[in-house]
């Protein structure tokens, strides 16, 4: 058993909380409180009413979420929104959520546990939001069949490929969940090929004009690293057990 307070301290520390600002409306820290102690450490990437319920059956206590509570101006705890709080309250569960803080994070972030597991060296970052830039740039010394090969590797569950860029590319963007932001930059940087989570429809006519490769691998898919990692080194720095509670998302 250990100290929420601590808990929190250390996650605030290691992901840097108050030095990166989000997005409008988003929170990111302790959202629900439990009564202080914790035994269990879990992690999802959604704070949705199935994520919590899978939670609390498998006697988890804390569990640090990438898409919080908080987005958008207060809204009614009502239907599905008073069910979520109420299990919490009833179940001891305490909610962390972890948002961009984790998503930019060098080690520990959805960014870079991708490209690590791509086995692309980290050479820069872009997409600067309130002064911190956001997504990653790698140098990449693979053939674009090689990099295709590793991704359904890492995403069984399938990626969708628009190859209208190089066969051997040199730089590749990274920018797991929405990539819709960051289209822009990609040419500026002098990427040849955007590896995300999720596009509009439009983009594909860009990736064309661009002459871009364009891999979207699902924003819960990859966004899934980070709050692994983070609940992973909380359980091993408390000696506490860690579950991953998957809700098998296909979007």
């Amino acid at each position: 058993m250990s100290c929420l307070s601590d808990i929190i301290n250390f996650c605030n520390s290691r992901i840097a909380v108050g030095e990166i600002k989000d997005f409008s409306g988003a929170y990111n820290g302790l959202q629900i409180e439990n009564n202080g102690s914790v035994t269990k450490i879990g992690a999802a990437v959604d704070a949705g009413l199935v994520s919590f319920k899978n939670a609390t059956d498998e006697n988890i206590d804390f569990l640090i979420v990438h898409h919080g509570l908080f987005w958008t101006p207060p809204t009614p705890l009502t239907g599905p929104n008073y069910q979520k709080i109420k299990n919490c309250i009833d179940k001891n569960l305490a909610v962390y959520g972890a948002h961009l803080p984790l998503d930019c994070h060098r080690e520990i972030g959805n960014n870079a546990i991708l490209a690590s597991q791509l086995n692309l060296p980290q050479s820069g970052t872009f997409l600067n939001y309130e002064g911190n830039d956001i997504g990653l740039v790698t140098d990449c010394k693979i053939t674009r069949k090689e990099l295709t090969q590793r991704l359904h590797q890492i995403f069984p569950r399938g990626i969708h490929k628009i190859e209208y860029g190089p066969s051997n590319p040199s730089k590749i963007a990274i920018l797991t969940g929405s990539g819709q932001s960051a289209f822009e930059d990609i040419k500026r940087i002098g990427a040849d090929t955007f590896i995300t989570g999720e596009l509009r429809q439009h983009h594909f006519n860009l990736a064309q004009e661009l002459e871009l490769n364009v891999y979207t691998c699902g924003h819960y898919a990859t966004e899934t690293f980070g709050v692994k990692a983070l609940g992973e080194e909380v359980a091993t720095k408390f000696n506490l057990p860690f579950q991953f509670i998957d809700t098998a998302c296909p979007l």
